[in-house]
């Protein structure tokens, strides 16, 4: 049997030694916690853009304002008075 060389892979041993280092990740942007189809639905009037981020930003604040009072109350359930 004839000995196969192996192939080198593209870029291999070239460019920026990456010793002891993971290649640093590009962040993923957080997913919308609402549904932009269902905030059209609810609403009689024409919904810009940029409001879907502003109203998930204020509910990711009221969810974590009420893990705060739920934690302190001595629960691990959130209940509507946690709002």
């Amino acid at each position: 049997m004839a000995a196969r060389k192996k192939k080198a892979k593209k870029g291999a041993g070239f460019g920026k030694a990456t010793k002891g280092r993971k290649p640093a990740r590009k962040k993923k942007p957080l997913e919308l916690i609402i549904s932009k189809s269902r905030t059209k639905r609810a609403v009689e009037c024409k919904v810009s853009a940029d409001f879907y981020g502003a109203l998930d930003e204020y509910v990711r604040v009221a969810l974590a304002a009420a893990e705060v009072r739920c934690g302190a109350n001595r629960r691990s359930t959130l209940r509507p008075s946690d709002l």
